[in-house]
Parts: structure tokens; C-alpha cells; sequence
């Protein structure tokens, strides 16, 4: 999905114009935005939740020539999948794998 069809969506279930709908979705990136700025987690109950993870520089290899390189520290939003998603997830693979079954 992308942002402009979470858009869509959000007007659709908030009976708003897709105006207003746009500035929700973006409110709503732009404060994930600065919660990762300012090191913190963003949970969304029932989806998950998304924090930033330091990772250490180190000395890797270009894949291409062999040449050895030097990898900078790095700062990435991770996220992790909450129980009642992985739940849903789950039941609909269960039950597209019985209707498979039974074809």
C-alpha cells in the first residue's frame, strides 16, 4: 500500500475530503518522524511497533571488486510485528492453505 492509497482509505472510513485525509497520514509520518529524531518508539496498537536501532561501523568489502571499505555507524527505524497482526496474518495464511487443500 502506498502513502496516497492510505490516504484513500482514511477518507473513505472517515467519511473526509482527500484532503483532509492527506494532512492526517502525513501528521501522522511527520510525528514517527520526529519520535525516530529524537530516539523514541512508536507503538501502534494491534500493528506493532517501530524504534530506531544504532548499528556500529565496521570494515566490509566492495562486492564488486574486492576492495576493503569502511561501513559508518548507521541509525535505522526497525520495526516489530505486535501479536494481534501476526495473529490476523496467520488465521488468513491457515485458512488460504485449507481452501488450497481442499481444491
Amino acid at each position: 500500500m502506498t502513502r496516497s492509497g492510505l490516504a484513500e482509505r482514511v477518507a473513505k472510513k472517515g467519511k473526509m475530503s482527500a484532503l483532509q485525509a492527506e494532512l492526517v497520514v502525513e501528521s501522522i509520518f511527520d510525528g514517527m518522524k520526529s519520535a525516530f529524531q529524537r530516539g523514541e518508539r512508536v507503538e501502534v496498537r494491534g500493528l506493532g511497533t517501530f524504534h530506531v536501532r544504532s548499528y556500529k561501523g565496521y570494515q566490509g568489502r566492495n562486492p564488486k571488486t574486492g576492495e576493503a571499505i569502511i561501513v559508518p555507524p548507521k541509525r535505522l527505524p526497525v520495526f516489530k510485528v505486535g501479536r494481534v497482526l501476526a495473529a490476523r496474518v496467520a488465521k488468513q495464511r491457515a485458512s488460504k492453505t485449507e481452501r488450497e487443500a481442499l481444491a
